[in-house]
């Protein structure tokens, strides 16, 4: 099987945009796993993608800014709201990349519900807030208690100078174009297409969560092994195609 080179920009371009949104004021933060640590946790038909032998967990707080779906009108406030999520790396059998996403945190309860009955996203409604002061951005997030336990979030990063020239692991990490998820026993991918990513070096100023855990990775602990920052991008998304059942 051939995969896809990580390449900055989509490998594919999008004909027909179902879904467009921003991305704004995110941080990536990860940690290196084992691939067989995470296996287990991907959809049938894909497996985890590696770099040097090695896959990564990211935890990613950013702003979602004016979901809109197809062509319709964009609804500035149900559509733009802060976001967290948990993720992990894979591929498919067709050699497309993509990502797993093991739960996300959204401040609206709309596309919650909408994400959780369309694609199955393991979306979660809780109370989040993104405060921005020079040079430093936190992130809090705390799950609703409708949804369980309090699972909850802090991340505050300093955001540094930029990163002038990404190498293989800041790609890899950051140059994903699809999702992989399992939807009425079918395993479907989503393409994406955006402008390269502009990332930023950052420092991790405070950390305290137990997200990565409750999404089913207890052993993901210490200080994150990369930690980037960029303003943002606009997405646009294709139609979902199935992915063959054999990875």
């Amino acid at each position: 099987m051939r995969i896809e080179p990580v390449t900055p920009l989509a490998p594919r371009g999008i004909r027909h945009v179902v879904l467009t949104q921003r991305w704004s004021e995110l941080t990536f933060l990860h940690w290196p796993v084992p691939p067989a640590e995470v296996a287990p946790l991907l959809p049938e038909g894909t497996r985890p993608d590696v770099l040097d032998g090695v896959t990564y967990v990211g935890l990613v707080p950013f702003r979602m800014v004016d979901v809109g779906l197809l062509r319709l009108p964009r609804v500035p406030w149900l559509g733009t709201f802060p976001e967290t999520n948990v993720r992990l790396y894979s591929v498919d059998g067709a050699g497309r990349r993509g990502v797993v996403f093991r739960s996300l945190e959204a401040a609206r309860l709309l596309p919650v519900l909408t994400a959780r009955a369309t694609l199955r996203l393991p979306y979660r409604w809780a109370r989040m807030r993104i405060e921005r002061a020079g040079d430093r951005v936190r992130y809090t997030t705390r799950r609703h208690r409708v949804e369980g336990a309090p699972h909850a979030a802090t991340v505050e990063v300093r955001v540094g100078p930029p990163v002038t020239e990404p190498g293989p692991l800041e790609h890899f990490l950051t140059a994903r174009w699809g999702l992989h998820t399992r939807v009425a026993g079918r395993t479907l991918y989503l393409p994406n297409a955006h402008p390269q990513w502009s990332l930023h070096h950052a420092e991790v100023l405070r950390l305290d969560e137990n997200l990565i855990a409750a999404a089913g990775l207890p052993n993901v602990t210490g200080a994150p092994t990369s930690v980037l920052y960029s303003p943002g991008v606009p997405v646009r998304f294709g139609p979902p195609v199935t992915v063959a059942a054999d990875a």
